[in-house]
């Protein structure tokens, strides 16, 4: 283990309860952001992804394939 040494200034019962506590609130903070900074997850969540698609589907045309 690269940073064993950081078990002798920090118990196990504390470090690792304080990391795995850490990385659930730092998640469940970038999934709040996605949800109120987007207009498409909530749409994709509430079941509305027919409607996004059908939209991205008027786009303009891909370039045609050349034939050999």
């Amino acid at each position: 283990m690269i940073y064993g040494k950081m078990w002798c200034v920090v118990k196990p019962s504390v470090g690792i309860p304080l990391f795995l506590g850490a990385c659930a609130v730092g998640s469940f903070a970038v999934h709040t952001m996605i949800l109120n900074n987007t207009t498409w997850v909530k749409a994709f969540l509430n079941g509305n992804a027919a409607a996004t698609a059908s939209a991205s589907g008027s786009a303009a045309p891909a370039a045609p394939v050349a034939k050999k």
